[in-house]
This record gives structure tokens, C-alpha cells and sequence, in this order.
């Protein structure tokens, strides 16, 4: 965990210190009931002081954050083994034999709790297991009978509750916080998007208008201001259609954004949602034919731009009545090296798994059919 980020497992660090707290009265009411049987009753009392100042500490560090980390997290497990041995020490061989571990099991499961929070089932099923190990050494034999002794079941099951607990906070932190940095990235694209359309897109659109009318030599600048309008449109346009994640993306409201005095764009009354990328090519490949209209179709063309939602296919339509395409034109352009509509388009089109079919002739206008698979 970075220091300074919130730690995503923090009330389970707090009801850890609450279980810690009961534990710890646990084994205060055991040891004033088992006291008198050990051997070394003044050195249990004394290992039991021990035990109460260590559980504080861990206490205040794992409230506090300090403490959370692996190296806090060995010593504690070091301490409880050490205080589970201890009972050879404090207790004869027949009372351990009958009896539970001093200073019980019950207050070691603090060790494989905090282990579990801190790095995940794994290790608090190991340090579980830990715990157990040094209680079958001061026991001196291992007892298989699960009904009678389930401690083991027991340190396993919260080892593994626990971490999971942990794991699944930390995931849905992480999960909470990359949604709030696409929201906030696609608020910053939306407003970058606004202060384009408002400021150079519409000072080069009214260059490209302007242009063509005076005709002349500004002619050729009203073309290169409508070339780069219509590049700003597709950044625009694609910058807002990449919300991330797989999420769904209307290709109707990319389309619209191209509507024009000279391009009319008719929809569906319902959003035509496609996978955010997909919909970000079908739009660039409509974009594609649209800008192609604008540059060959002729100065008064028209282009018409048609959705349709078809349940498992989605089409976009591009029709004009312009000059239309010679026979032989495009691959007249293909062998020159203009690879515009076979990338830009067809390509396109191919890589999304659809087709596009183009109808046109001379003096008969163009029509890009454009069809993708709804996946």
C-alpha cells in the first residue's frame, strides 16, 4: 500500500482489534482458572504481562497503520509461537497434554488474522498452520481426530475467510478508483471537446464556407481549412467515444456530430449501442466516406447518412448526389498508391468482421452500405 493511500481494509483491521480485545479476556479468565495447576505460576503471570503489552502494541500499530506491514505481521507470529512454546516452560507435560496451549489458541488466531489481511488467504492459512505446529510441539503428538480437536479447521477457515475479505476490499477499492478516473478523464475529454467545437472547428468551418464563396485563389485554403475542420471532428469524435472498460458507445450520437447544412443524418428514436471501439470505427469509416463526398463529390453535393439498428447488424448508409465515381476509378487510385477507400473503409469494415458495399457511377452519385455484427 502507497504511503498516504487509503488502506481499503481498514474496518477489518478495526474489528480485528475489537476480536484481539475479547481474546485478550479470554485468556485472562483462562490463566486466573488454569494458574494454580502450572508448574511456575509467578512466570506464567509474568509471560501473561508479556502477552497483554504485546497485544496493545499491535493494537495501536495496526490502528494506527504503522503496523501494517509484513515485517510488524513475522514479529507477532514469532511472538505467539514463542509464548506457545513457553507452556513446556511454565506447565508440566501432562498438564499440556491435557489441556489447550497456553496462552490458548484462541488469542494466537490474532496472528492469522492480521496475516490474512495483510497478504490474502494464503498466508493466513499458512500462519494458521504456524500456530497449530507450535501447539502439537508442546502437546507432543499430532491428533488426527478433526471432531474432537477442529482448532486446525478452525485457523485454516479464518485464515482463508479473512484474506478473501481482504482481497475482495482491496480489488473493489482499485475497481472504484479506476471508474472514478475514466469519469473524470471523460469529463476533461468532454470538456477539451466543447472548447474545439466552439473555437477552431468553427472558425475553420466558416474559413471553408467563406472560402468557397469568394472562389478564386482562397478556393484552395477553404479546402484546407474544411480538410482540417473535418480532422477535428473525427479527433472529437473519437476522443468521446472511448470511455474504456468494454462499455457501450451510442455510434447514432458520433454520426450526429457530422450534420451539416450539407449532410443530413437521420436515426433510429432509439441509441444504437455497439462496443465503445467498434462504434469508434464504423463512425471513422462513415467519417471517411463523408469527408471523401466533400472532396470529390462536388461543390454542391449532398450527403445523406442513414442508422438503422437491425438487432444483430447495424448499418450506416452514405448516399450523395454528387458527380458519382468513374468505372475503373478506384482502382485506377489503388495502383497509384490512394489506398483511402480500400484502408479507410473497406478495411475497416473487414477488420470489424462486416462488409461495405459501394454503388455508384457517373453522374449517378455514390452509396457506402456499411454493415458490422453486433457482438
Amino acid at each position: 500500500m502507497p504511503t498516504g493511500a487509503p488502506d481499503p481494509a481498514t474496518p477489518l483491521w478495526r474489528a480485528a482489534q475489537v476480536f484481539r480485545l475479547l481474546s485478550c479476556l479470554y485468556a485472562l479468565g483462562f490463566q486466573l482458572s488454569v494458574n494454580a495447576d502450572l508448574e511456575r505460576p509467578g512466570l506464567a503471570w509474568l509471560l501473561f504481562g508479556v502477552l497483554l503489552l504485546w497485544s496493545a502494541l499491535c493494537a495501536v500499530a495496526y490502528l494506527q497503520g504503522f503496523g501494517r506491514r509484513w515485517s510488524w505481521v513475522v514479529a507477532e507470529i514469532a511472538v505467539v509461537v514463542a509464548l506457545i512454546l513457553s507452556t513446556e516452560v511454565i506447565a508440566s507435560a501432562q498438564w499440556a497434554f491435557d489441556n489447550q496451549s497456553w496462552p490458548t489458541t484462541l488469542w494466537a488466531t490474532n496472528a492469522t488474522i492480521s496475516a490474512a489481511i495483510v497478504s490474502g488467504p494464503i498466508a493466513g492459512m499458512l500462519s494458521g498452520v504456524a500456530v497449530m505446529a507450535a501447539s502439537t510441539v508442546v502437546k507432543g503428538f499430532i491428533n488426527y481426530d478433526l471432531g474432537r480437536n477442529a482448532t486446525i479447521v478452525i485457523e485454516l477457515a479464518v485464515g482463508l475467510a479473512v484474506g478473501m475479505a481482504a482481497q475482495t476490499a482491496r480489488r473493489a477499492h482499485a475497481e472504484l478508483e479506476q471508474a472514478a478516473r475514466l469519469a473524470a478523464a471523460h469529463q476533461e475529454r468532454e470538456r477539451l471537446s466543447r472548447e474545439v467545437h466552439d473555437g477552431a472547428i468553427q472558425v475553420l468551418a466558416l474559413v471553408s464556407r467563406r472560402g468557397r464563396e469568394i472562389g478564386g485563389p482562397t478556393a484552395e485554403l477553404a479546402e484546407l481549412a474544411g480538410e482540417q475542420e473535418r480532422a477535428l471532428r473525427r479527433l472529437v469524435s473519437s476522443a468521446q467515444a472511448d470511455p474504456g472498460g468494454g462499455a457501450l458507445t451510442d455510434v447514432g450520437a458520433l454520426l450526429r456530430k457530422r450534420a451539416s447544412d450539407r449532410v443530413s443524418v437521420s436515426l433510429p428514436a432509439e441509441p444504437v449501442l455497439l462496443e465503445a471501439g467498434v462504434a469508434a470505427e464504423l463512425a471513422a469509416a462513415a467519417a471517411n466516406a463523408l469527408d471523401n463526398v466533400a472532396a470529390h463529390a462536388g461543390p454542391e453535393a449532398h450527403a445523406y447518412v442513414l442508422v438503422e439498428d437491425l438487432g444483430d447488424t447495424v448499418t450506416v448508409s452514405i448516399r450523395d448526389d454528387g458527380v458519382g465515381i468513374a468505372d475503373g476509378r478506384l482502382d485506377e487510385a489503388l495502383r497509384e498508391g490512394r489506398v483511402g477507400v480500400a484502408k479507410s473503409i473497406v478495411g475497416r469494415m473487414n477488420w470489424l468482421g462486416g462488409s461495405a458495399t459501394l454503388t455508384t457511377g457517373a453522374e449517378s452519385g455514390t452509396e457506402w452500405e456499411l454493415t458490422v455484427p453486433r457482438r
